[in-house]
């Protein structure tokens, strides 16, 4: 959990399949897309734009996060530092590994966050606490 910090999140662009006949664009996660089995998925949505979801971090857990609709903001921190990425295309998520604290905020009207998750729900894999986290950081070998 110690060894990853905020520069082990990535981007990842989902392929796009643009219609020659202006019927829109298709993105497909299959195959090699994201670097996990996908065992869990989840949606946001109607979250209003004062309010803050996520506030934790996991101990195991991978999470991809795709804005379908609208846009959002992601707060990482490892510990000891932290940055803001904003998410506003389709057909580009942000993958978070394990040890990774998480904010979303500044949901836009209509915003909708798709999350694919490695593992089913596990209550004992999160960490809820930010003092309890980045102690635990500290003392990971």
């Amino acid at each position: 959990m110690k060894k990853n910090t905020i520069h082990s999140t990535t981007l990842i662009e989902i392929p796009k399949i643009t219609d020659k006949e202006g019927r829109g664009n298709l993105s497909v996660i299959e195959k090699d897309c994201l670097p996990f089995k996908i065992e869990r998925v989840y949606y946001l949505y109607d979250v209003p734009s004062d309010a803050y979801r996520g506030g934790h971090a996991h101990k195991n857990l991978k999470q991809f996060l795709l804005p379908l609709s609208g846009s959002f903001d992601v707060i990482l921190k490892d510990g000891e530092n932290s940055k803001t990425v904003t998410l506003n295309k389709p057909n580009k998520g942000l993958l978070i590994v394990p040890g990774i604290w998480r904010e979303l905020e500044n949901f836009s009207s209509g915003a909708v966050c798709l999350v694919l998750a490695s593992n089913v729900y596990d209550e004992n894999d999160y960490i809820r606490d930010f003092d309890t986290f980045v102690a635990q950081k500290m003392s990971t070998p």
